[in-house]
């Protein structure tokens, strides 16, 4: 838990990867959500 671990948000700044913890671009996600109106 930290620096060294892909799994969290931190580990994967160190590491400079991205995922479910670190998505590239978390304002794209709120824009597509808003696009498929799912949001009630």
């Amino acid at each position: 838990m930290g620096k060294g671990d892909r799994k969290t948000r931190r580990g994967k700044i160190y590491a400079g990867s991205f995922g479910k913890s670190r998505p590239k671009d978390p304002a794209k996600k709120k824009r597509e959500a808003a696009k498929k109106g799912t949001r009630k």
